[in-house]
């Protein structure tokens, strides 16, 4: 059996008319940027992720690069980040010119919250919070850690769509909650889109206008901004991906109970979900010690995975003059050395997760 890491057309296929209906729809509006279609979508994700305010933007990294330039961070700033994450994280830091600030992962493979504390100094302002694979970080933690220091906590929720933590949605903790809809994600369009969310009608009036040129009005460039807008296309796209993206979560959540549940292999090291937190599973994150073996075991039985993130942007080539070195921060280092992900997708057949599950069993390192 030829098992796929993810196939979107079948996530597509799902809800195959409603897409079209809605592509149709804004394609007949004649009303292709800043229009209804997105108006509807911010409206409807603010409500549904229960916050004030929604901004659509072009990208997840677009969102991360606003928050920080919204909430005044820039050079000779620090922020706190996780020492174990996609770079696009680390980059909403530097294209302001501020420092990132690392700090290793905990067992679940998310920012170490015990070790933040640390690492806070007097041009510390911000704890970046990335909710990576799916579940969410120890926000209490965080938060009580942001607020004796007056610091602002932008979350990164591109992996943790509807994810909760103590019962309250990633993404509704800190200033701003950044998102990626980039088409493999738990809510994704079919292209790049992103967003921001916060409570402060401020900060959303400042995003808005940062997003289009610094203006609110045509021609009235109040501030320094860029070209960063979700079209009317992606916006219609994700109202229907936000209908559906229960169900979706569903979908994935019962598959990883069958790999949780199945997978009896000592070689294989599953992910632990944190007491209080739901876990979304955007991906199924395995550590192994002999990665490289056993990927070619699993291809040579038609299994196809992927690794999340093989360099972490504290040793990232364009990062270099920084001078850190792999072992400054070993848990995340050895993720990083570890990290298979299996396949699990919205729309991924039972028979497949079981087949899956029988080969990772009959694995010897």
């Amino acid at each position: 059996m030829d098992v796929e890491f993810s196939i979107l057309g079948r996530k597509y296929a799902l809800y195959q008319k409603e897409y079209e209906e809605a592509a149709l729809r804004a394609l007949r509006s004649g009303w292709y940027i800043l229009g209804k279609e997105l108006e509807a979508f911010e409206e409807s994700f603010a409500e549904y992720m229960c916050t004030a305010n929604c901004v659509g933007v072009n990208s997840g990294t677009d969102a991360l690069i606003l928050a920080f330039r919204a909430l005044g961070i820039g050079a000779g700033d620090e922020v706190i980040v996780p020492a174990g994450t996609y770079i696009a994280s680390v980059i909403g830091v530097t294209e302001n010119g501020a420092t990132p600030v690392f700090v290793d992962s905990d067992e679940y493979l998310l920012i170490d919250a015990g070790k933040i504390e640390e690492k806070i100094t007097d041009k510390t302002k911000a704890i970046l919070a990335v909710h990576l694979y799916g579940q969410a970080c120890q926000m209490d933690k965080i938060m009580e850690i942001a607020n004796r220091y007056g610091l602002y906590v932008v979350e990164d929720c591109a992996q943790c769509h509807d994810a909760t933590f103590q019962g309250q949605k990633a993404g509704t903790f800190g200033d701003i909650g950044c998102f990626s809809f980039y088409p493999t994600k738990p809510l994704g369009a079919l292209g790049d889109a992103g967003a921001l969310i916060t409570d402060n009608e401020n900060l959303a009036e400042k995003l808005k206008m940062l997003r289009n040129y610094g203006s609110r009005v045509k021609y009235h460039n109040e501030i320094s901004g860029v070209n960063s807008r979700l079209d009317e296309i992606q916006a219609a796209l994700l109202l229907v991906g936000l209908k559906h993206l229960p169900e979706e979560n569903k979908m994935r959540i019962e598959l990883a109970k069958k790999y949780l549940s199945g997978i009896k292999n000592e070689a294989v090291k599953l992910p632990i979900i944190r007491a209080g937190s739901t876990h979304v599973f955007h991906l199924f994150p395995v550590l192994v010690e002999d990665r490289e073996c056993f990927q070619a075991y699993l291809a040579e039985n038609g299994i196809k995975t992927q690794v999340h993130y093989p360099i972490p942007p504290y040793v990232a080539g364009c990062y270099s003059e920084w001078g850190y070195q792999w072992e400054d921060y070993p848990s995340a280092s050895y993720i990083a050395k570890h990290e298979v992900s299996l396949p699990i997708y919205a729309g991924m057949p039972d028979e497949e997760v079981k087949y899956v599950i029988e080969v990772v069993n009959m694995f010897v390192q």
